[in-house]
């Protein structure tokens, strides 16, 4: 479980194709520290175990289902990635609960300045959409936002510069993929909701 809070930028350092899969090596500081072989990390939002360990980085497996669901198949050496350690009974939940079970894609449709923020608007599948409500949470690239709007393929976040400083949203231009999980506790609901609609139709 983690915050989507970003504890910092790592960087791809190595990428070695497995059939289907790919072992993924990030070089970090900061999320190394006291990290041990099978601990869970999350990388771009997206949960991977720790395989291997070195001084500076850290090696996860990248099964097939992953890159199919996620971007992190797109990533190249060079390339930075956000990165949180998972919580603990001790951490500060500042962020909103993110499992890093990434649900799905969305695409950067635009990018508005407002004042020192942005407002970036997104167009996301209509299946992940019915998820998420003004003012709720929704994790991008791993990283806890709240949405400020919702339409039927898509929803709006504003960001600010600190961010927009310390995560790979710096990065991202229109067009580009970002990865997104949605409330856990919207979809929850969303579920018992539509469950109930069909158990009273059934009887």
């Amino acid at each position: 479980m983690f915050t989507g809070i970003i504890e910092e930028m790592g960087i791809v350092k190595r990428i070695v194709p497995l059939n289907e899969a790919i072992d993924l090596t990030v070089q970090c500081q900061q999320t190394r520290q006291g990290m041990k072989l099978g601990d869970s990390v999350a990388v771009d939002g997206v949960c991977l175990t720790v395989t291997s360990l070195d001084t500076d980085s850290f090696t996860a497996l990248v099964s097939a289902e992953t890159l199919r669901k996620t971007t992190l198949g797109e990533r190249k050496v060079g390339d930075r990635v956000n990165l949180e350690a998972p919580v603990t009974l001790a951490t500060k939940l500042s962020g909103h609960l993110v499992q890093g079970h990434v649900d799905g894609t969305a695409t950067v449709e635009r990018v508005v300045p407002e004042g020192e923020s942005q407002m970036w608007y997104f167009r996301l599948s209509s299946d992940l959409v019915r998820y998420l409500v003004p003012k709720g949470s929704v994790a991008v690239d791993g990283i806890s936002l709240t949405v400020v709007d919702v339409w039927n393929e898509g929803f709006s976040v504003a960001i600010i510069p600190k961010t927009l400083a310390l995560t790979t949203l710096q990065f991202r231009k229109v067009g580009d993929r970002v990865n997104i999980e949605t409330d856990i506790i919207g979809k929850y609901v969303y579920h018992y909701m539509n469950a109930d609609k069909s158990a009273g139709l059934a009887s």
